[in-house]
């Protein structure tokens, strides 16, 4: 049971308070990958990106709490503008979301009239109400695929997974200049150093990452890709370049396997922790069920605009 202790007596049982919590107001939990795994424990759904916009879309409940970041929370309302979408932390924001402010993307996309705009989800409901098609690295390269090889395009915010896109593809594309702390951030001499270490490891990555670790990769894919590979690869070792939250569900899938974060540039730290991600927490979930807040809004017609390229991103994924 979680719990929080005052002295030596149990105050609140969290774990207990939630639950009841949730059936009291017909609400479901979803969780992304890199949340913590007291979170993923409860959640009714965990996911990436592109499950969890399918889980939101689907869902039956009044009420959607959202153990992610605010942009996955904003993709929720807007798909069920009816419902009460709650973010535990409001300041659970998004560095790859935050480097594509609408302004100056309102100019980038001005300077090419004639592109289509493909944005990645990781990016705030006014940059989807700009785009044409929302995709995510799961999907990204099928619906890119789908695109007539003479219409010109846009990829936007994160310049890491539209390079890598680009080279699947084979298509030219502009790029805007975003990127991910978590994936930008990973040491390529620390890499090295541990797979010299663990020969028999193999390295798996996130498309965000950038090229020179990319390279090094024996298998790239989505957070729920790389799942699936660990449970599928005959391997028993791997180093894994994405936010660590993810290896929580390698080690309960195949608790036989071993999984070693990839190390961040920072001395201190062997791993690379969103901590945007990380703001969420157990007491911060507890109390927006019991305030039914923090509640995510936004203008209707920003919300109608955003819907039209997730609606388009959902056809094209099927």
């Amino acid at each position: 049971m979680i719990k929080e202790l005052i002295g030596n007596k149990p105050s609140i049982d969290y774990e207990k308070e939630i639950i009841r919590l949730k059936e009291e107001m017909n609400a479901v939990i979803l969780a992304h990958y890199y949340q913590t795994g007291d979170i993923q424990e409860l959640a009714d759904f965990i996911g990436d990106s592109l499950e969890l916009a399918r889980k939101a879309k689907e869902s039956k409940a009044d009420v959607i709490v959202f153990c992610g970041v605010h942009f996955m929370a904003e993709t929720a309302k807007i798909l069920n503008p009816e419902k009460l979408i709650l973010l535990p932390d409001m300041d659970a924001g998004c560095s790859l979301a935050d480097s594509c402010p609408a302004d100056k993307f309102t100019e980038f996309k001005n300077k090419y009239p004639d592109h289509l705009v493909l944005s990645y989800i990781n990016c705030s409901s006014e940059i989807k109400a700009l785009s044409d098609i929302i995709v995510t690295s799961s999907n990204a390269e099928k619906i890119v695929r789908q695109i007539p090889e003479n219409q010109p395009i846009i990829f936007a915010p994160d310049k890491n997974l539209g390079k890598y896109i680009a080279s699947k593809t084979g298509r030219e594309m502009v790029l805007w200049e975003g990127s991910c702390i978590v994936h930008e951030t990973f040491s390529d001499r620390k890499i090295l150093e541990l797979m010299l270490q663990n020969p028999k490891a193999k390295l798996i990555a996130h498309p965000e990452c950038e090229d020179h670790l990319l390279e090094k990769a024996f298998f790239i894919g989505s957070t729920s890709a790389l799942l699936k590979f660990v449970q599928t690869d005959p391997s028993t070792e791997y180093i894994v370049a994405t936010e660590p939250g993810i290896i929580y569900q390698m080690e309960k899938a195949m608790p036989a396997k071993r999984f070693i974060p990839a190390p961040g540039e920072e001395e201190s730290c062997n791993c690379n922790n969103c901590p945007y991600m990380k703001l969420n927490t157990i007491e911060k979930l507890y109390l927006c069920m019991v305030n039914r807040s923090p509640e995510i809004t936004m203008p209707e017609v920003i919300r109608v605009k955003a819907l039209r390229p997730l609606e388009k991103m959902l056809e094209m994924s099927n």
